[in-house]
């Protein structure tokens, strides 16, 4: 027993740091969270497999026209005899009548190996092209989704940034307003201002409990997408390391305004001029199949008969064969189907190369769009710490008039009021310039995670 109780808290001792590990908050910063989301979310881990399956399948192309060996054994054993009837008179018997015989043994094993190699054949060097055309769709597909993983982090992490700072904030003028109503009611219980600003100061306190309640309750939701976006659980904690104000400054970025890049250098260009290329291959499948196959062949094989089962006797005799062929097939007439397969994919390749063009037009109008509103972000950002240094000072001094009895009750509401939205509005600013940024890096791919050459 003794020994059972030692071999159990040892146990438990062991996996104690494992365990720790595990529940541990995880301090992150932005890079660091693009970094492990990369690595574990589903939608990355999803389109890496996706690469490897296409790898797998240019090997599978390629290899059917790589030597092919197979190799087969058969045993029979004839349980019954079939019985064949032969003319009597072959045995010196009456004209018309039969003699059943036998013929063969009991018992028979053969084995066969067989090599065989492609020596021509259209479909399979077209579609030797077409594996690399499919990888290469495999590798645009996974440094796209990338693109989005990214952008989804840089999302998400602001999000929790914002609705954390929102929740210091609306702490910080919680307390500043009770501070407020507490001396405001001393003053009223002393005859020196009217209920009414109590009353006034009443409904600013309900107000920002209520906005502190629900930014606690979107705090909580916000660390959950994060996780989400990162492949963690849900339940793992995240602590961010970074703060908005900083992160908004590093992604305020004029010189990206001046970046161009060619149209074609975009992830969706590049996709869609897979899409027409693969079109354009499969044109040319069709048109090979119209065309010789040539298939050389050699196999050698052996049989044993015998009336009992001796073929791992050392005087067990064996009979061996070889053949050695070519087989050529030559597509001759087809009634017209081979031409209306090939005129469905060369419909299809104009359909691809239309798109192609669209793809085109719509990512050059997607990079200006991404500009201007990045541009226009960057402009709000400015603006907005215009407006909040305004309403600071406005509220302050409405402060000091209302405790001097210079200003009502409900100017110096209307002053909070306006200064609380002046700092939600600024943290908002902050987040677009980090999404607008993002966004235009997406169009102008200049954040090609998992690209290979």
């Amino acid at each position: 027993m003794k020994k059972l109780i030692f071999l159990f808290s040892s146990l438990l001792y062991l996996n104690s740091p494992a365990q720790e590990t595990q529940t541990q908050p995880l301090a992150l910063s932005l890079e660091e969270a693009i970094a492990i989301g990369l690595e574990n979310n589903y939608s990355s881990l999803r389109s890496e497999k996706e690469v490897e399956i296409a790898l797998a399948q240019k090997w599978e192309i390629i290899s059917q026209g790589l030597p092919q060996i197979s190799a087969n054994a058969d045993y029979q054993n004839f349980l019954k005899q079939p019985v064949t009837l032969i003319p009597g008179e072959i045995g010196g018997g009456e004209p018309g009548s039969f003699v059943p015989v036998r013929f063969g043994t009991q018992q028979n094993l053969s084995a066969t190996a067989t090599w065989s190699q492609l020596i021509f054949d259209g479909s399979y060097i077209v579609g030797v092209q077409s594996a690399r055309t499919l990888l290469q769709i495999s590798k645009n597909a996974k440094i796209k989704t990338d693109l989005e993983v990214r952008k989804a982090i840089i999302n998400a992490y602001g999000n929790v940034l914002m609705a954390r700072e929102s929740v210091e904030i609306l702490e910080d003028n919680l307390e500043n307003v009770t501070k407020n109503l507490n001396d405001t009611q001393k003053i009223f219980e002393n005859g020196l201002t009217e209920e009414e600003d109590v009353e006034q100061l009443k409904i600013t306190r309900l107000s920002l409990e209520n906005n502190l309640n629900r930014n606690k309750r979107m705090l909580n939701i916000s660390y959950q997408l994060l996780n989400m976006a990162m492949g963690l659980p849900v339940e793992r904690k995240i602590i961010p390391t970074d703060d908005l104000n900083t992160l908004a400054l590093q992604f305020y970025d004029l010189q990206l305004l001046e970046e161009s890049i060619p149209v074609e250098e975009n992830i969706d260009v590049r996709i869609a001029q897979n899409s027409a290329e693969a079109a354009k291959i499969y044109v040319r499948l069709e048109k090979a199949k119209a065309l010789p196959s040539l298939t050389g062949f050699v196999n050698y094989g052996t049989t044993g008969n015998s009336d009992s089962f001796t073929f791992f006797n050392d005087d067990q005799v064996y009979y061996q064969q070889s053949v050695l062929g070519i087989s050529l097939n030559v597509p001759v007439f087809s009634s017209g189907m081979r031409n209306s397969r090939t005129k469905q994919k060369q419909l299809e390749y104009e359909q691809a190369m239309l798109e192609l063009e669209e793809t085109r037009n719509q990512i050059s109008l997607e990079i200006d769009a991404a500009k201007a509103d990045y541009r226009y972000s960057l402009e709000n950002f400015e603006t907005r710490q215009e407006s909040l240094a305004l309403a600071e000072r406005i509220e302050n001094k409405n402060q000091i008039k209302f405790f001097e009895g210079l200003a009502s009750s409900f100017e110096f509401s209307e002053a909070q009021r306006q200064l609380y939205t002046a700092q939600q509005e600024l943290l908002q600013a902050m987040l677009e310039v980090i999404n607008a940024k993002v966004e235009l890096e997406n169009v102008l791919s200049t954040k090609t995670y998992s690209e290979e050459e």
